[in-house]
């Protein structure tokens, strides 16, 4: 009886996780993806500015084509490399995003939210780059339209009074002195759009000094450091270098390292609760206990979505 319960058990989870294509709808999805690939690389890798901002728009316009084909939720472009894409856990939506650069002052990120339907067809919110205009970004709660661009690398999912919150960790160039990491919260309205940042979603009130409260967190650091800022499992935590500016002058970003302490943040009741001091001990460079670095991490192809259910018990969600 229990090798017939294990044979069906793996049959459900491999019908489960199918793609829906047929042989010749597959075979037409590989054709794009072929396309966009090599329009991928180019935007993120060609000499000429010129050259790498005519690819992300025709990367763009033939990425839209892509998803309007129905079902194209399941199809997972693992080929673009250069592009990161992410599948929240419950799969109720994934997220693409990349970024274009024009010199070393100038980077500017893209993207799209694609949500799964029940029918397949194609629900997508582009991402609008604004972080040039915000003013105060970590104090900023926006929509898809006045989002603060970002290259995602890991999504984790958690709840509160029966709301899905999806904690986004980004990455960002920003310009020759600096580069930022930012962790904000995603939620859905009622309406099924996207909103970025959790009012007080960051709060410092367990400090010995405590701070206001944000509605995402930033952490910008000097250009060729490396501070590390990602989800640890076992934990529970987020966990981030502790900065330090190695001239006594932390008001510039540009002087921010990080000096082997970490400090983390708990989800609790609805919000991030800072920790000051993740460990009673400081660990050498390479101990950290956080997954791959980013530039790995992203890139790391990500299990196919989950499939709606045909058929919902009743009460069910």
């Amino acid at each position: 009886m229990k090798p017939l319960l294990i044979l069906l058990f793996i049959f459900s989870a491999f019908i489960s996780h199918a793609q829906p294509f047929s042989a010749a709808e597959l075979k037409d999805f590989r054709i794009r993806q072929d396309s966009l690939k090599q329009l991928a690389f180019k935007l993120v890798n060609d000499q000429s500015a010129a050259v790498r901002f005519r690819s992300d728009s025709m990367f763009t316009k033939i990425l839209v084509r892509a998803l309007l084909k129905k079902n194209s939720f399941y199809f997972p472009f693992d080929s673009l490399l250069t592009i990161s894409r992410l599948y929240s856990e419950d799969s109720v939506f994934r997220i693409f995003t990349w970024q274009v650069v024009k010199d070393d002052n100038y980077c500017r990120q893209r993207g799209f939210i694609q949500k799964q339907t029940k029918d397949g067809s194609l629900k997508l919110f582009p991402l609008r780059d604004v972080s040039e205009f915000t003013k105060a970004p970590a104090d900023t709660i926006a929509d898809n339209m006045g989002w603060i661009g970002a290259i995602y690398y890991r999504i984790v999912q958690t709840e509160h009074l029966g709301t899905s919150y999806y904690t986004l960790f980004g990455y960002d160039e920003n310009n020759i002195r600096t580069t930022r990491k930012w962790i904000e919260v995603l939620s859905f309205d009622g309406m099924g759009a996207p909103l970025f940042g959790l009012a007080n979603g960051f709060s410092f009130a367990k400090d010995s000094l405590p701070k206001p409260p944000v509605h995402r967190y930033l952490l910008e650091y000097k250009k060729d450091a490396r501070a590390r800022v990602q989800y640890d499992d076992e934990l529970k935590m987020i966990i981030f270098d502790h900065l330090v500016s190695e001239s006594n002058e932390p008001q510039k970003k540009y002087t921010l390292i990080p000096d082997g302490d970490y400090e983390g943040f708990e989800w609790k009741n609805g919000q991030w609760l800072h920790v000051d001091k993740v460990f009673d001990f400081k660990l050498k460079d390479g101990e950290a206990p956080v997954p791959l670095p980013f530039e790995q991490d992203k890139l790391t192809p990500k299990p196919e979505p989950k499939k709606q259910p045909v058929k919902k018990k009743p009460g069910g969600r």
